[in-house]
This record gives C-alpha cells, structure tokens and sequence, in this order.
C-alpha cells in the first residue's frame, strides 16, 4: 500500500503538516530536481530554464518519477540577478552562473523592483500556475528565491565581504533593497499558487554569526514575515558549513531551515527543535546521488532516517494521545539542487527507502559501501618553482560559494600575472571521482577550500581581493 494511503493524507498533505510543526508517521520528501528534471527529458538545463513547455514536461516527469510530497518549480538563483542586470553565463548541465556585477563599482543603490511581466518571470509563473492545476492536489510546490545577500553578493561582487567593514551603511540599504526585490518575486509566486517559499541564499554559510546579526538578521526576519502574512510557509536554504549560524537563522523565523551535507543534521536538529523549527536535508550531492550507487542512496536514507528518528525517541516524543511519534520537524531532501547527471535509478532508490525504510534495511543486509579508492599523486608542494593556488569545490557551476571562491581565486591571480608574477591556479570539482580521492587524500574537511602550495588559507570563508592578494604576494616572495 502506497505510504500516503496508509496514513490517509496526500504528499502535499504530509509536507504542510511538517511545515507546521506537527508530528507524523512519516517523513516528507522533496527531491529538489532543477535541472535534473530536464535531463529527464533530454533537454538541457538552458533549454530547460529558458522554455516554458520544455519546464514543464520535465517537472511533470519528475513529479510521475520520484513521487514528491514538496516539488520546487524552478531552481535557478539568477533569476533575480538577470532582472537587475547582471548578464549570466549559460551552461548545458548547470544552472547559469553571473558574470558581470553592476554595482561593482558603485555603494548607489538601484529603486527598480522587477514587475511580474519582465525577463523569465511570465514563463516561470505561467508553469507555476499549469503544475498547480496538473499536481497541484497531491504536491506541496515550492516556489524558490534568491535570497538577499547572495543577490546582493550578485550585484556587488565579492567585495561585497569587504563593506561589511568598509561601507557597513551602504551595505544595509543594499540589503534593504535586495529584500524588498524577493519579496516582490515572492508575492507573484505565492499568487501562482506556490505553497512554500524557500529562499535560497548560499552565502550565508560565508559570514560570522555577528556579521550575520548586524546586516542580515532584520532582511530575513521582515522577509519571513511577510510570508507569513501573506499565507505562505518558508524555508530557510543555506549551503555550505553554516553550523555556527543555524541557530541565528531559526531567531530570524523561517517555517523551515534546509541544509547541505556540511553540516551534522542530527546536531543542527538539536538546535532547531529548540526554536519550533522544521530541519530539512541533507542527502549528499556528489559522493551519493551523482557518483554512489542505488544502494549507497538506500543505505544513507534508512540510516539517516533512524538517526533522526533515535533523536526524537531520545527527547521521548509523543502525541497527546501518549503515542510514540516517527518524525517532527523534519523533511528529506538532497543537501541542494542535485547535479544534472544524477542517476535517475539513485533519487528512485530514495523514494524507496523514505516510503518503506523497513523493507529497505532488509533488502540492505548484503550491502557494501562504495568507495572512492582512485590512485592521486598530490604534487610536491616543497618543490614548487611557482606558488599553485588549488580551488577545491562542490562544483563552480551549480554552487554560489564555490563560485565565488574560484572567481576569488581567478581575480587575484590574474590581477598578480598582470604585474609580472607567475602563478599556477587549479580548480578540483567534487563532482569527478577523482577529485573525491583528491579530497580524501589531503583531509579536506569543508567545500569550498582553498590551498597555497598545499597549505589551507581558506575554508568555507570567501576571502576579499585585497586579503587574497596580500596572502598570495607572500608565496611570490618566498619563491
């Protein structure tokens, strides 16, 4: 018997109720298909992100294959970026990324908020409305924005970091701003039909838990509700290790906190409960969906869904009718929007485990890991004839941080090889099999990491352009 037969609500039923904090015998699931949804379908993820009916076949296929109880419409941070002028660099198999930064080199903040009829946003919101006729009943839809500071990090570029010291009241009318421009987008998609709002912001993971008090928690917090007061539920993305700041994200009062495989999501649900809030996540990218097979997804998911399950059992959750209780505040999800190439085999053995976690761990009695044993050579650091700068990261194509950590990286040596210096810059994609070896070889603990002749500089923290060329002159004089 289908899972949301046995416990009579539909998919759709059983996220909301998540959302709001009820206990359930089940765990929600949200596979969050962007443009996987269009690999599908053999479109690619321009062709998907640009064409209206190309969108929607793809999340209808995606919806009819991996059974979703939540489903996001479109999952593309530039969205807001391109209304504001940024031009974007399009890719097959990614999300496009921003290539130029209009406020570059000005603290003048823009008045324009974006109507509901300019750039992608009539063909986003036409398919929003055709998904909430055709699916709209039995799945929750998500209707995903980018969040102020990652767009704002869009308009600015990286020197966005540096006003935080520099130009702090600057900063916050740009924050102002950029909030102001999701909530417009927000209110069209809530219109649409959207039931949650998931506001995606990467780099949040970036900033110290002051910083992100003094110029990020009054944005979010009058973002959050005004959702609210408009009837929708949210979600609070982040990516990266942004441990140190779950705890003043849930003060800003999201419905819901998502996070990617960075952080321990049973400890970061310690902190969550505290504040009444859903954790969603945090299935990993890369080493699971993209590269493990069906059985590394199955095992993952029944494990996970134990421990979170062994968490509540420990706080000794019940109902008010003293029965005991599976999940709360908690919904399955991959840690971010699942690499183009992801096995389609690998999400549906998800399914299967959150369905029918039980039958999953039998059919699991055999099951053997699957490693990532691929011989590396590591250069010889000590030998060098020129500083190598190596950028280690999720993928740069799909993940704001590490986007910004290479362009970092790019940014300051070729500022550095303009001067005359010589350089030698790497990036390391953890979406190759290889580059996970690499990875496990050096002890890399977080993504995106950055390293100076084998020596960590930079972990999860975007450096300035001035930081990072102060620090790489160092290498250039030893040299």
């Amino acid at each position: 018997m289908d899972i949301h037969q046995s416990i009579n609500m539909t998919g759709r039923e059983l996220l909301l109720a998540a959302l709001r904090h009820e206990s359930l015998p089940a765990a929600p699931w949200v596979p969050f298909a962007g443009v996987h949804a269009g690999k599908l379908k053999g479109y690619t993820a321009g062709e998907v992100l640009r064409d209206g009916q190309k969108l929607l076949e793809s999340l209808l296929e995606a919806n009819r294959l991996y059974d979703p109880d939540g489903q996001p419409v479109i999952f593309d941070l530039q969205v807001e970026a391109e209304l504001l002028g940024c031009e974007l660099a399009w890719a097959e198999k990614a999300p496009p990324a921003v290539a130029t930064h209009p406020l570059a080199g000005t603290l003048d903040v823009p008045d324009h908020i974006p109507g509901p009829d300019e750039g992608r946003l009539p063909m986003i919101l036409d398919v929003m409305r055709q998904m909430k006729r055709a699916v709209g009943h039995k799945t929750a839809l998500y209707g995903l924005v980018c969040g102020p500071f990652t767009l704002a990090s869009h308009l600015r570029g990286t020197e966005i970091f540096m006003d935080m010291f520099d130009h702090p009241d600057e900063l916050r009318a740009l924050l102002a701003y950029t909030g102001a421009v999701v909530m417009r987008i927000a209110s069209y998609y809530i219109k649409a039909g959207m039931d949650v709002i998931a506001v995606v912001d990467p780099l949040v993971s970036q900033v110290s838990p002051r910083h992100f008090r003094s110029f990020l928690a009054e944005p979010f917090q009058r973002l959050f509700s005004e959702l609210r007061g408009q009837g929708a539920l949210s979600s609070f993305f982040v990516c990266g290790d942004a441990t140190k700041n779950i705890e003043v994200m849930c003060q800003t009062g999201p419905d819901c906190v998502s996070i990617d495989e960075n952080i321990d999501l049973v400890a970061a649900k310690l902190i969550t409960d505290r504040y009444n809030v859903t954790l969603g996540g945090n299935i990993p990218l890369t080493t699971r969906m993209l590269l493990g097979t069906q059985q590394d997804n199955m095992k993952f998911v029944v494990d996970l869904l134990e421990a979170v399950h062994e968490h509540a059992a420990g706080k000794s959750a019940t109902t008010a009718t003293g029965k005991s209780t599976h999940y709360h505040n908690f919904i399955l999800s991959p840690g971010c929007d699942m690499p183009y190439d992801t096995p389609p085999e690998n999400v549906v053995g998800v399914l299967q485990a959150v369905r029918d976690p039980e039958s999953t761990r039998l059919m699991l009695a055999t099951y053997q890991a699957h490693g990532f044993d691929l011989p590396v050579e590591l250069p010889d650091y000590a030998l060098l004839e020129r500083p190598l700068v190596e950028v280690f990261t999720l993928d740069s194509d799909t993940c704001a941080a590490c986007g910004y950590m290479l362009g970092a990286a790019q940014r300051a040596v070729g500022q550095l090889r303009a001067q005359g210096a010589a350089l030698d810059l790497v990036e390391y994609k953890f979406t190759r099999p290889e580059n996970v070896a690499r990875v496990v070889k050096m002890g890399i603990q977080k993504l995106p990491s950055l390293y100076v002749n084998g020596q960590l500089k930079y972990s999860s923290v975007i450096p300035s352009n001035r930081e990072l060329v102060e620090e790489l002159y160092q290498f250039i004089k030893k040299n």
